[in-house]
């Protein structure tokens, strides 16, 4: 049986309800061998829930990823406000250690250009 008519025959032919059934079992027979994998096709509702379920997933992750985000930049605030901190730190250390080095400098260079003008 190739055809929905032969079907339609080999059922109107039958001559009791147990042909019948031979029948129609003989059909859904060599349909599940023509198309094997068609219990594994999926429907348009199976489609719509499959979306449905992933744009939810979608969502969570994005929430997710959102309030990581976001304690990220607050931990990266912080690290930046502490380093800000540690740097004037330094400069104004460094600073005063060249002032301690510069002044003392100075004046041995003004003393030094003294002793140079009473030489002469």
């Amino acid at each position: 049986m190739s055809s929905v008519v032969e079907l339609y025959e080999a059922l109107a032919s039958a001559p009791d309800d147990r042909a019948r059934a031979r029948v129609i079992a003989e059909a859904f027979e060599r349909l599940e061998e023509r198309y094997p994998h068609l219990p594994d096709l999926a429907t348009q509702q199976h489609l719509r829930e499959t979306e449905l379920r992933l744009q939810r997933e979608i969502e969570a992750v994005r929430a997710n990823l959102t309030l990581q985000i976001e304690q990220l930049r607050g931990e990266v605030k912080t690290e930046i406000e502490q380093l800000r901190g540690e740097v004037k730190t330094d400069i104004e250390r460094n600073r005063n250690s060249l002032l301690a080095w510069l002044i003392p400098l100075m004046f041995a260079q003004v003393g030094a250009m003294a002793a140079l003008v009473k030489l002469l």
